[in-house]
């Protein structure tokens, strides 16, 4: 049986970057892999979202490309302000 994969989800400007608000997306197990994957897919505009702004692993933020995935995944942008 096909493993399901991650369930992405996209707020702002991530979701501007994707041209969609989530995705899913097998064959990646680790934060690294689906950072990788999703600049293959998305390209420049998906790299600068990923580079300052924020990836969260079952809600929790993750800054180690070697944790491991979890059912879902968020990718937001770094918000001004506070």
């Amino acid at each position: 049986m096909a493993e399901p994969g991650v369930r992405v989800r996209f707020f702002a400007a991530a979701a501007e970057a994707a041209g969609r608000r989530d995705e899913t997306i097998a064959g990646v197990t680790t934060a690294g892999e689906l950072r990788r994957e999703l600049e293959r897919r998305h390209g420049a505009a998906m790299e600068r979202v990923l580079a300052n702004g924020s990836l969260l692993i079952d809600g929790v933020v993750s800054r180690d490309d070697a944790r491991e995935l979890g059912a879902t995944a968020d990718v937001l942008p770094p918000f001004a302000g506070g």
